[in-house]
């Protein structure tokens, strides 16, 4: 059964920075392309983040430059690290393994 548990959200000041994880199990994490994705209040699902199996990774033009995406293929974890937050970063960070696969999310919260 796949699980992606995530943690370390948080409120912080704009500015500010927070590391999001996420334990994977239930299928064989380093072969997968993994993503983040998040939703803001009363908005849709918005794709963040991926890093395939290689560790190549990629970004959304709103967080390049202050979120980097890794992974640990021997933790089976995948981690989110932002820094430089905006108001507009607040949201329910999920981690995913593909559309249809992904947490239950973690609340990031971006206020002064």
């Amino acid at each position: 059964q796949v699980q992606l548990v995530e943690s370390g959200g948080g409120l912080v000041q704009p500015g500010g920075s927070l590391r999001l994880s996420c334990a994977a199990s239930g299928f064989t994490f380093s072969k997968y392309t993994m993503s983040w994705v998040r939703q803001a209040p009363g908005k849709g699902l918005e794709w963040v983040s991926d890093i395939d199996r290689g560790g190549h990774t990629y970004y959304a033009d709103s967080v390049k430059g202050r979120f980097t995406i890794s992974r640990d293929n021997a933790k089976n974890t995948l981690y989110l690290q932002m820094n430089s937050l905006k108001t507009e970063d607040t949201a329910v960070y999920h981690c995913a393994k593909d559309q249809a696969t992904r947490g239950r999310g973690t609340q990031v919260t971006v206020s002064s």
